[in-house]
């Protein structure tokens, strides 16, 4: 007689794969949705990081708005916002000089002041996804603070509110 082997047969084992692959079929598509929402959630926190950097800015050196975001920022060089330094109208200290680069996760901020010169009465703001990478939606804002979305094209002031 045989003596009895220990171990897996190989339907056994095919089975346990099979198992496996299902699960992951039904996790992946969830993980990316998952990711998505993420992604488009840190997009609206940015904006809305970048309308109140703009209203603090205007209470502190308006009447304007800020000229560009590296103006909310540390205006291109870390050591302005280092103390003893003083934030200034162009080194302002209020966002994460990340964000005032334009880019950040996988989104693409679009900064446009309206005015000219020093007195920049109005401003606009776009995220959009960036190309190929996570993130549907697209955004904007504007000195009414009122986040708007749109799914399929750059969003604008006529677009609904989020």
């Amino acid at each position: 007689m045989r003596a009895k082997q220990n171990g897996f047969s190989l339907i056994e084992l095919l089975i346990v794969v099979a198992i496996i692959l299902v699960i992951a079929a039904i996790a992946i598509p969830n993980l990316l949705r998952s990711r998505m929402a993420a992604t488009e959630a840190s997009a609206v926190a940015s904006i809305k990081s970048i309308n109140t950097s703009q209203a603090v800015y205007q209470v502190t050196y308006g009447p304007s708005y800020a000229g560009s975001l590296s103006a909310l920022s540390d205006g291109g060089s870390a050591a302005n916002c280092t103390p003893p330094t003083a934030p200034t109208a162009t080194s302002a200290c209020l966002i994460d000089s990340v964000l005032a680069t334009g880019t950040k996760n996988n989104y693409i901020f679009t900064y446009a002041p309206i005015g000219a010169g020093g007195s920049i009465g109005a401003y606009t703001i776009n995220g959009d996804p960036a190309p190929g990478l996570v993130g549907q939606r697209h955004f904007f804002s504007d000195q009414t603070l009122v986040i708007r979305c749109n799914a399929t094209a750059s969003a604008s002031a006529s677009d609904p509110p989020i």
